[in-house]
């Protein structure tokens, strides 16, 4: 059975629960444990959800809020449910109405 996978970045939660509601309050924070980032690269961050994060980005955030690495990401996993394929009242197959509808007729020029 196909699963399907998503998460969730709280990144921006997080920062409003500890009073920073401004990308450049995390900007210090972040310089004091060793990365360094521009005011964009943090806004991004913090504004959307990444789909690349290094180790070391993830730690220090980790480290400045104290908590894990699931307090920021939430992940969610589900099983995939295949639709049925349709059939008629009697159970016999659906016929497919583009192999009934007419082609267009194309008139060709005399030689």
């Amino acid at each position: 059975m196909k699963r399907s996978v998503g998460y969730r970045w709280r990144l921006c939660e997080v920062m409003a629960q500890h009073g920073m509601f401004r990308v450049n309050d995390l900007i210090p924070h972040l310089a004091e444990r060793g990365i360094t980032l521009s005011t964009s690269q943090v806004h991004r961050l913090v504004s959307g959800t990444p789909e690349r994060l290094s180790l070391p980005v993830l730690a220090a955030l980790c480290d400045i809020f104290a908590l894990t690495p699931s307090d920021l990401i939430v992940t969610t996993a589900e099983n995939v449910v295949r639709p049925r394929a349709a059939s008629t009242a009697e159970g016999g197959p659906v016929v497919d109405l583009a192999d009934l509808r007419p082609t267009r007729a194309r008139i060709h020029p005399e030689p």
